[in-house]
């Protein structure tokens, strides 16, 4: 029933699978799919890219994802609302690039930083405290958190590739995703480790500010790793 697949795009290529067997009603309105673990061993690949294919097929309307429950196939939508192959990355991929990219960044910004850019920080981390329970406010301030920590390198290019990149999180798949696993509690944690990261760089430690970037941004995909199901 489920084939396993090759390496180009997995997540897309498991959502395809699941769609047509959800077309050809080979899974019924209603039935509820087998659990995320179990996808990913018989489709043979990680449970994230099973995850970022579930959250396809909850915008494209197949499946509804209930937590604590599992997840389970809808109406099949009149019209298809199926996005170009080539869409968006998956939320995984933004998150893990934005990792080894923004370290770097906090790294270099840690060995420039002033008092004046650690003043800007101070206020970006009090504004997003203010925040916290707004998810609109705390994306703008989550941005401009990390486009502060840019800005202390001076560098135009830098500035515009760090908004880029936190901005690819701005599609469908990445806000549905974010629905399920982001509230008050995951961003008083971000927050946190906002902290961590400014005091770095106020203490000019380059190598602790990149350690505080990466962990900040790895915990982002711990937090969007959670299990859909019966498993959460």
């Amino acid at each position: 029933m489920f084939v396993a697949l090759e390496p180009r795009r997995l997540h897309r290529q498991v959502a395809d699978q699941i769609r047509r067997l959800i077309e050809a009603g080979e899974i019924a309105d209603g039935a509820k799919l087998p659990a995320e673990r179990d996808l990913a061993e018989r489709f043979a690949v990680s449970r994230p890219t099973v995850r970022e294919a579930l959250i396809v097929l909850e915008v494209e309307g197949y499946i509804q994802i209930r937590m604590g429950s599992g997840v389970y196939v809808s109406q099949r939508p009149k019209a298809h609302s199926i996005l170009p192959a080539d869409d968006s990355d998956g939320p995984f991929e933004i998150l893990q690039a934005r990792s080894i990219i923004e370290g770097g960044i906090a790294e270099e910004a840690a060995k420039r930083a002033n008092a004046s850019h650690v003043a800007l920080l101070d206020g970006n981390l009090k504004r997003m405290e203010d925040a916290i329970g707004d998810a609109v406010k705390m994306l703008v301030h989550d941005r401009a958190f990390h486009l502060a920590i840019a800005d202390i390198i001076g560098n135009v290019t830098l500035h515009r590739f760090t908004g880029h990149i936190f901005d690819r999180r701005m599609t469908p798949y990445f806000e549905r995703l974010a629905s399920h696993f982001e509230g008050p509690r995951t961003w008083r944690l971000a927050l946190e480790e906002h902290v961590v990261i400014r005091d770095a760089i106020a203490a000019n430690d380059p190598e602790a500010a990149k350690a505080a970037m990466q962990r900040h941004l790895n915990q982002s995909q711990k937090r969007f790793s959670q299990s859909f199901g019966e498993e959460a």
